[in-house]
């Protein structure tokens, strides 16, 4: 498996270095270069760390950047480090940083799926609910259903819902006349069914295939 180039993009080797091997992470705001050198340096080799600083102030904003050697080395470090530091591939350094940083504060601090990420809870300060009209008047229950313009393999989608803590049962249902997918997901909990929902309503599962998740009654008294 290796990450294809874009035709746009120039040669090989550009794109190796501007988007394949740099990754921006969170962290405190005590961490150093060294602090930040020293948690990641076990992924790979590191050609450079840098920490993003308040330009008037010289604080550091609890963001920065790890250079990797490889693209394989970047990719295990996403993988593989603490969800708390919230790793994503960097975006290219002709593309604006500041926007770029705007735009991952205000995904990650909402809990929001970014790309193919699943932001769960590293820090209690990032848990919990927007508080907002539309959540409050729908109607919630124990049950979901998703759907998606792609058939579902019943494992691939217990295991997806499955990372949300309290599932009962994920029943896959095919209808011979059409493609798409459809199931019925059951928690526990109206708890678990509301964060898996807000988890993975509009998650692209597989990549470019967007889930729709949304209630199903139950039989509950849904303002519990």
């Amino acid at each position: 498996v290796f990450i294809a180039q874009s035709r746009a993009s120039g040669s090989h080797r550009d794109v190796e270095d501007e988007e394949l091997t740099r990754i921006f992470v969170m962290i405190p705001k005590s961490y150093t270069e060294e602090d930040l050198r020293e948690k990641f340096k076990m992924y790979g080799d590191i050609e450079y760390c840098s920490i993003i600083k308040n330009k008037t102030t010289g604080e550091s904003k609890g963001l920065g950047y790890v250079r990797y050697l490889k693209p394989s080395q970047a990719a295990r470090a996403i993988e593989e480090c603490d969800r708390s530091y919230r790793a994503i591939l960097a975006e290219p350094k002709n593309k604006s940083s500041e926007s770029f940083e705007h735009d991952y504060y205000s995904s990650n601090m909402r809990q929001e799926p970014r790309g193919n990420t699943l932001l769960f809870c590293g820090h209690p300060e990032f848990c919990g609910f927007e508080k907002n009209e539309s959540r409050i008047q729908e109607s919630v229950s124990k049950r979901l259903s998703v759907v998606s313009r792609l058939p579902f393999v019943q494992e691939q989608l217990f295991a997806l819902f499955d990372l949300v803590p309290g599932l009962e049962y994920c029943d896959v249902q095919r209808d011979p006349h059409t493609s798409s997918g459809y199931a019925v997901i059951q928690y526990s909990t109206a708890a678990s069914a509301i964060y898996a929902k807000n988890k993975l309503h509009g998650f692209e599962y597989p990549p470019g295939n967007r889930l729709t998740v949304i209630f199903l009654e139950d039989g509950s008294d849904s303002s519990e």
